[in-house]
């Protein structure tokens, strides 16, 4: 295909996530690429290595025709999701900004997703959230290419491992295998061989540079799937992104000599671009190329939007550190035209640890800058539209550094980190609330920083120092804040999270217990009457809870904030449970799918509860749906709910 046909109108069509460092933007290669930053970027820094890397790889896909770098997906549509960040001189991400930011191109439309970086794993199994952001990508047929890392060994690297991930591996010009790219019988299965050595792309401040890795091979894979899609578009098709997935594993060249000891090097094989188009013009039914998720993606399922959802567990913490993906070491120097970067020696690859996921090219760091125009594209992009949540968790505080905790120690005569001091400082000082970072946690793990804005931002603080001592004092579970995403906050650790700026009248503390007794009224005396109070009671904690612990979850897209706002709007779901209770019926599943049908402007998601008889399992399930917009800042519920019978 040539590159004039990927610059057509129906190019547009088809999206590409790069999930990286920052990009330079003001890179001539980029001008009149249609890119959109969904979560914006800061200011950006050319000498950051994140920045460095980001832009490298972003190049390969967007670099526009005429430039110095021509990228292979250049008439698409791209979307740059910043996530790694330097850590002590080391660019790191964790699994949860990866499965946040996969979560966001998703919901910004994107078909595939770009990740030139991983984790060293010795399972090669994500952690919970990111498994649940993987399955969701293969729910909705969106294709994640994912470097297979520099270690050069028989290894794994998360997210390239995940069963539906397509993995890539570095070759040379020879299309012989880099000595650093990983193999392993996994990636035998489903990675491909890719152009990975000298490979020339954008440098940061201008110029071009050489670089060689996986990093630098995945954006190949990549651009040529989106090719292919832009191949289906130009036919009157839909773009197919999991079946061209298959469609370049199928027609991948094998290793030329099964007989040789180095043949694992080769993958699933070394990609070809010509059998592949050739299988794509020739009509082929793609649907036959699909496989189903492997059990690492589904295991511990719970049904959620229509496909296996994995039981989510805190983000794991070794040695005190989370878990991240960083950009794995690679093999040559990074040299090239109008390059700053002094060639440098491979280092040892890294051992398995809880450094994390980071960009898999020839042993760069990064972490650093970027743009700073969120909110807008590059030369054809468009506005991001605003970036909503609706999240569910526990109220946290931070202080960012050392010398802030101390210093606010140092004023309330205690420590700052014992709650009840803390909450009593406030009570004397409550102009204090904004030196702290107040955070919104899942278990132990911060998700999100919330930092109340506007003219009742006094108030805003004053809701989170209540549920704080909620929390405290009256053993209150959880509270819903549903808000903006407003930039990030970097806290003591280290980790940076997002950062919401909440809708006050959204903001919900409880506890189960107390919300059921809320909508049930106190328990009657009547004998009688307790058993049915009881069984209704412990269905409607059922629900609750299953939404807040076995289903939690990011509050990111549709599905998600559409399943927690359920949770809240509890006098709805109590007449759904009053009703299963008198029928004698259990909570079986919990199923959230997009609506059919919706008000115009609107983002409609059908939450679907399906109950079953725990007597007669023959019989048909009974299901209660209601819809939930999702469009605004807070969601609302629309319509009345409707039930009717299913058959298993």
């Amino acid at each position: 295909m040539s590159s004039e046909s990927i610059q057509t109108g129906t190019a547009r069509r088809v999206t590409v996530a790069v999930l990286d460092g920052p990009v330079d933007l003001d890179h001539p290669c980029f001008t009149g690429a249609a890119l959109d930053l969904p979560l914006g970027q800061p200011a950006p820094d050319p000498v950051s290595p994140a920045t460095l890397h980001g832009t490298h790889v972003a190049s390969l896909l967007f670099g526009q025709p005429g430039s110095a770098v021509e990228g292979l997906a250049a008439g698409c549509r791209g979307l740059i999701v910043p996530i790694f960040h330097d850590r002590g001189g080391q660019l790191a991400a964790s699994q949860l900004d990866l499965a946040r930011a996969i979560l966001v191109a998703m919901e910004n439309g994107a078909d595939f997703i770009n990740i030139s970086g991983g984790q060293l794993s010795p399972s090669g199994s994500p952690e919970p959230f990111l498994a649940d952001a993987i399955a969701r990508c293969a729910a909705r047929n969106v294709l994640i290419v994912a470097a297979a890392g520099n270690d050069g060994c028989d290894c794994l690297h998360v997210p390239a491992a995940a069963s539906t991930v397509l993995a890539v591996g570095a070759m040379d010009e020879t299309g012989t295998p880099l000595p650093s790219s990983n193999w392993g019988a996994r990636y035998g299965r489903q990675g491909l061989l890719a152009p990975g050595k000298d490979i020339v792309g954008a440098l940061a401040g201008g110029g071009t540079v050489r670089r060689s890795g996986t990093s630098y091979a995945a954006p190949h894979v990549t651009g040529q799937a989106a090719r292919l899609a832009a191949l289906q578009v130009q036919a009157g098709q839909a773009p197919d992104p999991r079946a061209i997935g298959e469609v370049l594993l199928a027609s991948a060249v094998p290793c030329p000599d099964e007989a040789r000891a180095d043949c694992p090097r080769f993958l699933a094989g070394r990609i070809d671009v010509i059998a592949a188009t050739a299988k794509v013009q020739g009509g082929l039914v793609m649907s036959d190329y699909l496989q189903q998720p492997s059990p690492d993606v589904i295991a511990h399922a719970s049904p959620v939007a229509g496909f296996p959802l994995p039981v989510r567990e805190p983000a794991i913490v070794a040695a005190g550190v989370r878990a991240s993906i960083h950009p794995s070491s690679g093999e040559g120097p990074e040299t090239g035209v109008g390059s700053t970067a002094a060639p440098r020696e491979n280092g040892p690859a890294r051992p398995a640890s809880a450094e994390g996921i980071g960009p898999s090219d020839c042993g760069c760091g990064c972490g650093g800058k970027g743009k700073a125009d969120a909110g807008c594209g590059c030369g054809g992009g468009t506005p991001a539209k605003p970036h909503l949540v609706y999240a569910l968790g526990r109220i946290g505080y931070d202080f960012g550094t050392e010398a802030r905790r101390d210093s606010i120690g140092q004023a309330m005569g205690g420590n700052p980190m014992s709650v009840e001091p803390w909450l009593g400082y406030l009570d004397g000082s409550p102009y204090e609330a904004p030196s702290a970072i107040w955070t919104l946690n899942l278990d132990a793990t911060p998700i999100y920083a919330v930092q109340p804005a506007g003219p009742y931002a006094e108030k805003g603080y004053e809701m989170l120092r209540e549920a704080l001592a909620a929390q405290e004092r009256e053993g209150a579970d959880l509270v819903s804040v549903p808000g903006l995403i407003a930039g990030t906050r970097t806290l003591e650790s280290g980790q940076v999270v997002p950062l919401i700026v909440p809708a006050l009248r959204g903001i919900y503390c409880w506890k189960p217990a107390a919300l059921v007794e809320s909508v049930l009224g106190a328990r009657p005396q009547a004998a009688a009457e307790q058993e049915t109070y009881d069984r209704f009671s412990s269905g409607l904690g059922n629900f609750l809870s299953r939404v807040y612990y076995d289903l939690r979850n990011l509050g990111v897209t549709g599905e998600e904030r559409a399943l927690n706002y359920s949770a809240t709007n509890a006098v709805q779901i109590a007449t759904v449970i009053e009703s299963t209770t008198r029928q004698a019926l259990d909570l079986d599943t919990i199923m959230v799918k997009k609506s059919p049908v919706c008000r115009p402007d609107s983002d409609c998601y059908d939450v679907e509860i399906a109950f079953f008889n725990p007597d007669n399992t023959n019989v048909a399930s009974r299901i209660y749906r209601f819809t939930v917009d999702v469009s605004d800042v807070v969601p609302v519920t629309i319509g009345t709910v409707r039930s009717w019978t299913r058959r298993a």
